[in-house]
């Protein structure tokens, strides 16, 4: 009897130290994986497409002069025979009510273009005020679609390219296609992003909006429903969708 009982000890001793031993395992594996992560995270955020033939190249708002000098060089690389630049709102009027001038940040960019050597004629104001990501690929979805174009090119930073690209196929993808381009001279360090501060601080802003797209974009106001992002809308439902409107 007393045999039995110490086997029967033994192979819950063997039990509960193979339990530990897999704890243990999951435990290191799990670490290791969120590490893994942590630090894969910088490339992971850069999604780039091929570039071909497109409607316009459109500029996000930001980061004056890189995006646009990016744009103005893909024009001359004859990727399209337009540049479209979009209208961030700004406190233009506050400023105005007191008298003080201050241009517009697409003001800034044709000044950009300009002496980038892209010809007045091919610059395109999108003048939708914007305040976000989410109504900046609005606007230019519902241009791109009023033109009857299927492909647009939008230029913005590398580490901002996975959040464009989530948005555009999560509320634009009806509209047409996007090539989402990072500028070329971007001193966004992707493999080593925890040692670089700036580059710290688009990590985290970038899987904050992220999280915050996949969520269904619950912070922020909701997008401007313009009457060219009504009638653009219109346009591409299916018919069923349009009856029921």
């Amino acid at each position: 009897m007393d045999s039995t009982n110490g086997a029967a000890q033994k192979s819950k001793g063997l039990a509960f130290r193979l339990f530990l031993v897999s704890l243990a395992a999951l435990l290191v594996l799990t670490i290791s994986t969120s590490v893994a992560i942590a630090f894969g995270v910088g490339k992971w955020l850069v999604r780039e497409d091929p570039l071909q033939q497109a409607t316009a190249i459109a500029v996000l708002s930001g980061n004056i002069p890189t995006r646009a000098l990016e744009a103005a060089a893909l024009y001359h690389d004859g990727y399209a025979k337009e540049i479209w630049l979009t209208h961030p709102a700004s406190h233009d009027s506050a400023l105005k009510a007191l008298g003080i001038s201050y241009p517009s940040e697409d003001a800034f960019n044709i000044r950009v273009l300009r002496r980038a050597s892209v010809p007045a004629k091919a610059i395109h104001v999108l003048d939708q005020p914007i305040t976000n990501t989410a109504e900046e690929l609005n606007v230019i979805s519902a241009e791109l679609s009023s033109r009857g174009g299927d492909k647009i090119i939008i230029v913005t930073n590398k580490s901002h390219t996975r959040r464009v690209h989530i948005l555009w196929t999560k509320y634009c993808g009806t509209r047409g296609e996007a090539m989402v381009h990072g500028i070329s001279d971007d001193d966004y360090v992707a493999n080593d992003w925890w040692r670089d501060p700036g580059s710290m601080r688009q990590v985290t802003h970038e899987v904050l909006g992220i999280v915050n797209a996949w969520a269904g974009l619950p912070v922020r106001r909701d997008v401007a429903q313009t009457p060219e992002v009504v009638a653009a809308d219109a346009k591409t439902a299916p018919p069923q969708h349009a009856a029921a409107d």
